[in-house]
């Protein structure tokens, strides 16, 4: 079968070695007779495998002892209602640092939360989001204030996460950008992040939040309350038992990679590849500031839909797929996720390379 390599921004590209693991686990985990598919969330042979998962987890990101870790389920976009549902509490107001699709989506959400109103305290919207929000002091009241930590769509991230936002409880989406690059958790008061793009397949979302937080969650159903997730560890009703147990092989193969900093490593090794190509390109442009360009998710265009269509068209054909940018923004995106090797990353740069020399006069 020919050799593929998936830009997809999620679901996304897994390790090599995982899922061939997964392949020979199958019919029979650990010799049970029956498949991860087929196991009891109350067994032994879940619980021992969803412990070693958050204790691999703890040790990537080094969470310390008063954060808990939960496996649930309803992606990031549920976390933008639940958060404002246990946190917003006091005084119903939560502050966004509105950077892009996602940001918005988290804004509608969380403002449908009955009481809770949505407050933009700094925005890049008018400058169509190709850069961060300048964020100024900000004054007023906040239960919390929420942060996208990398745009998946518009390709922009915080590479330091700004000292003003510290001051107040700080909710992180680290959806496409966690494991990928060594944030330090305790800048953040929670975190989440959906799995399906740097940890494992779609159907899980990990929440990392510190336990002093539960202390003045309201009375909420138990799907929807922290406290009572981290009661039951997570296991109030039947969890993604497949995406935890994917997840656990991702996190040891990180660890055998060296860990976050290792693969931020190779990571900026790989966007720099990515994007000194389009620099030095007279058909390739990136719309997005430099100083705020994210790791993983690279958008570029041609300044021709026309030609955006083709390059995707033939990139398609030689292997390289789900280049396509997304329809708000247009253009091309490769998304460059832990497990996208350095030879995926060539082998695009080679085809732009090609493609130039036939459609825009490279020499």
């Amino acid at each position: 079968m020919q050799r593929v390599y998936n830009f997809s921004a999620g679901p996304a590209v897994l390790p090599a070695e995982v899922v061939r693991t997964v392949q020979e686990e199958l019919p029979s985990y650990r010799r049970s007779g029956m498949s991860i598919m087929e196991i009891s969330h109350r067994s032994s042979l879940f619980t021992d495998l969803q412990e070693t998962a958050e204790t691999d987890l703890r040790k990537l990101m080094q969470i310390p002892d008063n954060y808990d870790v939960l496996f649930l389920q309803g992606g990031g976009t549920l976390q933008f209602a639940m958060t404002a549902m246990n946190l917003a509490v006091k005084t119903k107001r939560v502050g966004f640092i509105d950077s892009g699709h996602w940001a918005q989506r988290a804004m509608e959400e969380t403002a449908l939360v009955k009481g809770t109103k949505a407050v933009v305290i700094a925005s890049s919207k008018n400058q169509k989001y190709t850069q961060l929000p300048k964020i100024e002091p900000i004054t007023g009241q906040f239960d919390y204030l929420h942060l996208t930590v990398n745009n998946t769509i518009e390709g922009t991230m915080y590479h330091q996460i700004p000292a003003e936002l510290k001051k107040f409880p700080l909710v992180g989406d680290l959806s496409s950008i966690i494991l990928g690059y060594n944030y330090q958790v305790t800048d953040f008061d929670l975190i989440y992040a959906g799995a399906q793009k740097n940890i494992g397949p779609a159907g899980l979302t990990v929440v990392i939040l510190k336990h002093e937080l539960l202390q003045n969650a309201p009375e909420l159903p138990a799907m929807l309350s922290y406290p009572k997730q981290v009661q039951k560890h997570s296991a109030l009703n039947t969890p993604p038992v497949f995406a935890i147990y994917v997840a656990g092989l991702v996190f040891k193969w990180l660890l055998a990679q060296g860990g976050v900093a290792a693969m931020q490593e190779k990571n900026e090794q790989k966007a720099q590849l990515l994007y000194a190509e389009i620099e030095n390109s007279k058909l390739f442009k990136s719309p997005v500031a430099v100083e705020d360009r994210s790791l993983t998710n690279i958008p570029f265009v041609t300044g021709s839909a026309q030609l955006n269509q083709l390059f995707v068209a033939e990139a398609q054909a030689v292997g390289l797929l789900n280049l396509k940018g997304h329809r708000s923004v247009g253009g091309m995106r490769a998304s460059l996720y832990n497990a996208m090797p350095l030879a995926g990353v060539k082998r695009l740069v080679e085809f732009m390379q090609e493609f130039e020399r036939q459609h825009g006069g490279r020499n």
